[in-house]
């Protein structure tokens, strides 16, 4: 959808090619959007002009800021969604965009002449011109479900794949890879006692995931609230599963594919951590009408007799049925250094790529490629210039840059470690730091930009108002409501949340000059240009291997270079020197 948004944005007239309609927005998996890391993405998105944030405020059933007790670069505003409703908010944003065009058709060929995308082939012959095509075929691409000892294609459940089109990929000289990735059973509300179990409620007062809802007044749910509550496996659940792996896709060798290490199957866990007792479950309401509970935590494809008799032996679950049973699904993907950092395929102007086929995981990860795909996609068909997201400025660029630079070993899920800037790229601080980009982008709209500008100026007023004495106070650990409830000549507080804003600013003031030299040093290396026309055969000294990993991708600059696997100290000095003496041409 972001893809489909940001392009319309931008000024191209739009198709969006789905096989299903009514499919259009699904929550395949965990109805929440946002979270450690993810959380980040959507504020950036949400500053770019992007949709999700805003969808899923008026989607939210329940907020939840993760990792609270740490510092503000790494909270993770988490908003549990009401699964239907989330959809038709989102569809309700797509169609009312004159520019988008929705047709159901399955992609099956992409139509190339002389290097240059020329349109998509559809299963029943239909052609579609055009000047740029986004794929976006998540886990539909050859995909195959597995549960237990049955195995049928499908990219989710009751859904046909897309069979014919990485055949066309292939064709395009592409290198494609197999992941898969794995969901947990769905139990009947009504067959659990709830009161067995921990609640767990969202935050008082809520943090929404949108800057347009950070602005000013106090942000109130669209929809009522409700809880999650908390479960535990126990050793007879994980007995259970270990003499069952024989029954298991994942065990006997059926799934030839590379699952997630940090959101792994449940027999993943008992397996690797065999000395653990239990493990933590949430019991998620996928809707405040749905009659279903979601089980996160539990993804598994064991058979489903295996998972009758797993989810009654946990505590608090000995009656619960399973409305849908867990499964895992195997796809296809793009090895992503076939990429450049606009997301674009090296040799196939206008061709570019999105989501789960880019080698991530995640409803935000795919949300963030869609806006930068869909943004070039359209720049690149007006004939002008692309954008490559900068990693020193935005997770959007560091996602970007890890997925073409490093590549993937198994599905690409964002963290706040990943980022060599974590107190500059705080969630909170994505409209300061992009929607004037957005703005000459053509993404986001003049007024959007005033609105951030004002907010930054309120922050910034604060922070200048509570002056040196203030500052020291709040250093020193003191709440910044009431420093400012001290010192300020009466009238009503700024909001809570440029309170909070206003207070990380000055409680990190010192680490934030610090990483901030650390951010110029790494942004020289950044400056010193690699020549797009060099020949990495021809620089003497390099390795048969590093001059391989250099040719796959092609760095533009010294830092990027040295961010590639395998690429030693020695090669970079060699190519440093080249660089150096191709400056003294130019």
């Amino acid at each position: 959808m972001e893809a489909a948004l940001a392009a319309a944005r931008v000024g191209a007239d739009v198709l969006l090619l789905t096989l299903r309609a009514e499919a259009l927005v699904r929550l395949s998996c965990n109805p929440a959007i946002g979270g450690i890391g993810k959380a980040h993405l959507v504020r950036e998105i949400d500053a770019l002009g992007g949709a999700m944030g805003r969808a899923a405020d008026l989607a939210g059933i329940h907020f939840r800021v993760l990792n609270r007790r740490r510092g503000p670069a790494v909270h993770g505003p988490r908003v549990q969604q009401d699964h239907e409703e989330y959809p038709r908010v989102v569809e309700a944003i797509v169609r009312a965009e004159p520019r988008i065009t929705i047709f159901e058709a399955e992609a099956r060929e992409i139509l190339v002449e002389n290097a240059r995308i020329r349109g998509v082939l559809a299963a029943d012959g239909s052609t579609f011109p055009a000047a740029a095509v986004v794929v976006t075929t998540g886990t539909f691409l050859r995909g195959r479900l597995f549960r237990g000892e049955r195995t049928t294609p499908g990219g989710r459940v009751g859904e046909p794949p897309a069979e014919g089109l990485s055949a066309s990929l292939r064709g395009l000289g592409l290198r494609l890879g197999r992941f898969k990735t794995g969901t947990p059973p769905r139990l009947v509300r009504d067959s659990i006692d709830f009161e067995r179990f921990e609640p767990q409620p969202g935050d008082v007062p809520p943090e929404p995931l949108s800057f347009l809802h950070l602005d000013g007044r106090r942000f109130e749910p669209r929809l009522p609230q409700t809880i999650t509550h908390l479960a535990h496996t126990n050793p007879e659940v994980h007995r259970l599963v270990q003499d069952n792996l024989d029954r298991s896709p994942l065990y006997t060798g059926r799934i030839d594919a590379t699952g997630p290490r940090y959101c792994p199957s449940f027999e993943d866990k008992v397996v690797k951590f065999a000395d653990r007792e239990s493990h933590l479950l949430h019991l998620e309401p996928m809707g405040l009408d749905h009659p279903w509970i979601y089980v996160n935590g539990l993804s598994t494809s064991l058979p489903e007799d295996l998972q009758e008799e797993l989810v009654r032996r946990i505590e608090g679950l000995e009656a619960a049925e399973i409305a849908r049973y867990g499964y895992a699904v195997a796809y296809d993907h793009v090895v992503p250094t076939q990429l450049e950092p606009s997301l674009q395929a090296r040799g196939v102007r206008g061709l570019f790529f999105a989501g789960q086929i880019c080698g991530t995981t995640g409803y935000e990860e795919a949300a963030g490629l869609g806006l930068v795909a869909g943004t070039n996609a359209a720049r690149a068909a007006a004939g002008a210039s692309l954008w490559f997201p900068d990693r020193l400025t935005c997770y959007l660029g560091v996602m970007v840059d890890d997925l073409t630079t490093r590549g993937v070993l198994e599905p690409y899920r964002m963290f706040t470690s990943r980022a060599e800037a974590r107190l500059h790229l705080a969630s909170e601080t994505a409209d300061r730091r992009l929607t004037e980009l957005g703005v000459s982008l053509g993404l986001v709209p003049r007024d959007r930009a005033r609105r951030a500008r004002d907010r930054w100026a309120r922050i910034d007023a604060l922070i200048d108002r509570l002056g040196r004495r203030g500052a020291d106070r709040v250093r020193r650990g003191e709440p910044v409501t009431a420093v400012a409830r001290d010192l300020l000549d009466g009238g009503v507080l700024p909001p809570d949340r440029e309170l909070a804003t206003a207070e990380a600013q000055i409680r990190y003031r010192g680490y934030l000059e610090r990483e901030a030299r650390e951010l110029e040093r790494l942004r020289r290396a950044e400056r010193v240009r690699i020549p797009e026309s060099l020949d990495f055969a021809s620089v003497p000294g390099l390795s048969h291997e590093i001059r391989e990993r250099l040719a796959e991708v092609r760095p533009r600059s010294i830092g990027q270079a040295a961010r590639i696997p395998g690429v030693t100290p020695a090669a970079l000095g060699l190519l440093a020197a080249v660089a150096s003496a191709a400056a003294g041409r130019a």
